[in-house]
């Protein structure tokens, strides 16, 4: 019989966080969780991004300059698109458009264009809602830079609503090697993308999740621990706790008996 999670509430002292460590660590919301409660906290990239050179995107028969706005949906799309482009001596003509997942992602742009109001467009901070921006210009050429990994929400939403659309992978998302943790044990496991599921396997193929707790961040990452067959302990958003920070927390208060 598989044990359920409310069954699951060991203490906690220690957590991996499947990303980078965070730039201002000392400003992080993982700092001030580890501070507060004396656990450890420790930061790995579980997925690597390796790029597609100009040579094998060829293969792939896309005329940039044949559309008329692009999506961005993070930060190393806009680096490896334009990576793409100066490799193939591709310019930007001041005419195109933009449309960026967040704000976050549109101010990164200014990396390599002069960003003007008319022409970037921006939703507040998921594929949903760049949607509804996108809606109201239904005329566009649009292109899709993205990884050999990728959600199928705006693809999905493109064609099925019949865009002029076309999708561009410009990098690839593989897993890391983490060799040098497999004698290292974390009380919680934090996961945020499908990507940082299957890079546990597959540098861990016989791994048994036992009193480790799995949290993760998004239905689709939700999706794939379960697919794995992992028992998922901490899931956020929630309506009390809209990030991982905060759905840990809620954990760490009652698993190690905190009020």
């Amino acid at each position: 019989m598989s044990t359920s999670v409310k069954d699951r509430f060991y203490p906690v002292k220690s957590i991996m966080v499947s990303q980078p460590e965070p730039a201002d660590i000392s400003n992080s919301p993982y700092h001030k969780l580890a501070d507060k409660y004396k656990i450890k906290i420790d930061f790995r990239q579980f997925i690597n991004v390796d790029p597609i050179d100009s040579k094998e995107f060829r293969k792939q028969k896309i005329d940039i300059l044949k559309h008329t706005a692009i999506i961005f949906t993070s930060r190393n799309a806009v680096d490896h698109f334009f990576r793409i482009c100066k490799d193939s001596k591709i310019e930007m003509p001041p005419e195109m458009k933009y449309f960026c997942i967040s704000e976050q992602t549109a101010n990164y742009l200014q990396k390599y264009i002069v960003v003007r109001k008319r022409k970037v467009f921006v939703g507040e901070r998921t594929a949903q809602d760049i949607l509804n921006v996108i809606k109201k210009h239904k005329n566009e050429k649009y292109l899709f830079p993205c990884s050999n990994i990728r959600k199928d929400d705006i693809p999905s939403f493109m064609t099925k609503n019949g865009y002029n659309f076309t999708e561009a992978t410009i990098y690839k998302t593989v897993a890391a090697d983490l060799s040098d943790l497999e004698h290292i044990t974390y009380d919680i496991l934090a996961f945020f993308s499908p990507s940082g599921i299957n890079s546990l396997f597959v540098n861990f193929p016989e791994f048994k999740q036992n009193k480790t707790r799995i949290a993760v961040f998004g239905p689709t990452t939700a999706k794939a621990a379960r697919d794995a067959g992992l028992i998922i302990d901490i899931e956020a958003p929630l309506p009390n706790a809209p990030s991982m920070t905060g759905a840990l927390e809620l954990y760490i208060k009652k698993a190690n008996g905190l009020k």
